[in-house]
């Protein structure tokens, strides 16, 4: 679509006109007046769209203002060949309000989960105790349904924090053997806690 831009009139008194495409070129030269008649031809249809797309005034208007900073610029890298100049500058218009808007709800999802972290939770602390008294006892339960070299293993690895190595060290056994007791303790144990996987 090609947009003519009205200007003063020419030496014989008809009105001349430009193109955006020519305001363009001559913008990607650092030509502020160029700059101008362009701002006063597209800027209410580019504010149009964003505002559509942000809804919001003050935050429409901001976009507004870095779209036509950008079209400022990068007008150099306008290529007539691949769509209008005003097509143009609705695609840098659509994808800065976009992303005005992934930014804005990023921002409020972000307070959100702050915000729920920071609500007290009411907890039953004499309802959670006794909840681990009867876990643990399960679990010593558990633990002396196993042979005692499996015991052994699991105690040293899951109580004591030790490695494989320094289990097999303490025990003056292979490594292999270490991580056999183990992982048949922690099948035994699993079964017997009815944990499935």
């Amino acid at each position: 679509m090609l947009v003519l831009v009205p200007r003063e009139t020419d030496d014989i008194g008809i009105p001349a006109v430009v193109t955006l495409e020519e305001l363009l070129d001559r913008v990607a030269t650092g030509d502020q007046g160029a700059f101008s008649e362009l701002y006063d031809a597209v800027s209410a249809r580019l504010f149009g769209l964003v505002r559509r797309l942000v809804v919001d005034p003050a935050q429409s208007e901001e976009v507004t203002q870095e779209v036509f900073l950008e079209i400022w610029q990068s007008a150099a890298r306008f290529q007539p060949e691949r769509g209008s100049a005003l097509s143009w500058m609705f695609t840098l218009a659509h994808r800065r309000a976009v992303d005005r808007i992934r930014s804005s709800q990023a921002s409020r999802d972000r307070d959100t989960r702050i915000g729920i972290r920071d609500i007290p939770i009411d907890t039953d602390v004499v309802s959670e105790a006794a909840e681990l008294r009867v876990e643990n006892e399960r679990v010593r339960r558990a633990l002396g349904e196993l042979t005692e070299v499996q015991r052994q293993a699991v105690s040293l690895a899951y109580y004591s924090g030790f490695s494989h190595s320094e289990i097999a060290d303490e025990l003056s056994v292979p490594i292999g053997t270490v991580k056999t007791r183990i992982r048949d303790g922690m099948i035994r144990l699993r079964d017997a806690l009815g944990v499935t996987a």
